[in-house]
């Protein structure tokens, strides 16, 4: 039962990323992005990962760690796109 609910939780807060990382794509800036904020959630699902692997606790919820952990790595790739795009566009209005 704890893991059925540890499950729950890691796909109820899950289903936020792919959906933020489809409006930071829409949005083309990273102006309400944090680069700390997406590191400190990699930083906790890495560790999450890790405390199963130690524990050998091998279960669906391991694969719902690494679902998450590449939607926050897809934002966080998306923050250094939008970086880009944000300068680029102070780029052109300076010129």
């Amino acid at each position: 039962m704890p893991e059925l609910l540890e499950a729950i939780m890691l796909i109820c807060f899950g289903f936020s990323w792919p959906l933020n990382v489809y409006r930071n794509i829409k949005s083309h800036t990273a102006k309400g992005m944090s680069i700390a904020f997406i590191l400190l959630i990699i930083a906790g699902y890495i560790a999450g990962i890790v405390a199963k692997l130690i524990c050998h606790n091998y279960s669906y919820v391991l694969v719902v760690y690494f679902i998450n952990l590449a939607f926050v790595s897809a934002n966080l790739l998306v923050y250094f796109r939008n970086r880009k795009l944000d300068h680029q566009k102070l780029c052109k209005a300076t010129a």
